[in-house]
């Protein structure tokens, strides 16, 4: 795998962008250096296998206690995208042609990992006509058929430039958990997620629940890029309208000078307070920390999710 700490190599494409200061992490941002014979295997295994995962691809802080337990995200369709997010380390360009393999390779490894739960995610592959929708269905009925016991999490790109049929051909596959991230507040959305819009991704998850309501639905946002509380609660809500089950809120980390600048860092507080308001707005599942991603401690998350869901449905508070 290649050295991500390079933005010249790795980005060449945002070569042109101003510089923005790196600030100095707090001491609860901190974590430690990857290392150990759980990190090793794991590292071993997506290398024998071929595999990309968004755990190096997007420099995730966590990778160290992911990996050395044996946890990773596998990251599907290869590792270029053809968007150009400021915030996120994936490099963008012409991606390469789809491995028909990969499906196969990626449920071995979920089996020789002996996952309970697996993250499925990958770039946005604006360059297909479904945008990689048949890839991940493909991918999804591998896992089911090489580890049945594996509960099956994806977290897919926004299908904007595709037909709006394509969504069907992801639910049909049946995941447990469709995770589509709206990443900021929609005022940041031109200056962090140019590429994207805002309402056809809180539509994207509501229609997976209207397409089948079994499918929990999941989504995140990263604080600390210049939002306030207020937006920050809009986007709570707006999710809520569109029946999403888990959010996640998580302290964005600038991966190199290229990228946009880190606004602050919230504190532990902060996100505390924002757990206690989606709670009450009435998600079944709430990860709002500075360390919190999307695949961080998934597994854990949906054995929660599934049974705050059951303790909803009986009427009662999940303890």
């Amino acid at each position: 795998m290649r050295d991500l700490k390079i933005p010249g190599e790795r980005h060449p494409e945002k070569a042109h962008r101003p510089d923005n200061a790196q600030p100095k992490k707090p001491d609860w941002i901190r974590v430690k250096a990857p290392g150990g014979a759980g990190y090793a295997e794991t590292r071993r295994i997506m290398d024998e296998h071929n595999l990309v995962t968004v755990c190096k691809e997007a420099g995730c802080p966590n990778v160290g206690e992911c990996w050395s337990q044996g946890h990773a995200t596998m990251m599907i369709m290869g590792e270029i995208c053809t968007r150009g997010c400021t915030f996120c380390n994936v490099a963008t360009g012409r991606p390469d042609t789809l491995d028909v393999f990969e499906p196969g390779r990626v449920a071995d490894a979920v089996q020789k990992l002996g996952l309970n739960h697996v993250v499925i995610t990958s770039v946005d592959r604006d360059d297909l006509d479904d945008g990689g929708a048949e890839h991940f269905a493909q991918t999804i009925r591998a896992v089911r058929h090489r580890a049945p016991g594996t509960t099956i999490e994806i977290l897919t790109p926004d299908f904007l430039k595709c037909a709006p049929e394509v969504l069907k051909t992801v639910v049909d596959a049946k995941p447990d958990v469709f995770n589509h991230n709206l990443e900021t507040v929609p005022g940041l959305y031109p200056t962090v997620r140019p590429g994207a819009r805002y309402f056809h991704s809180l539509r994207l998850l509501q229609r997976v629940k209207e397409l089948d309501p079994s499918i929990f639905t999941k989504s995140g946002i990263m604080v600390g890029l210049g939002e306030d509380r207020q937006s920050v609660s809009q986007v709570m809500d707006d999710m809520r309208a569109a029946d999403v089950d888990f959010l996640t809120i998580g302290q964005y980390l600038q991966p190199t000078p290229k990228h946009h600048r880190v606004d602050r860092f919230v504190t532990p507080e902060e996100f505390a307070g924002y757990e206690k308001t989606a709670y009450g707005k009435g998600f079944l599942m709430v990860s709002a920390t500075p360390l919190t991603r999307s695949s961080y401690h998934a597994g854990d998350d949906f054995a929660r999710l599934r049974d705050a869901r059951k303790a909803k449905l009986a009427g009662r508070t999940p303890a």
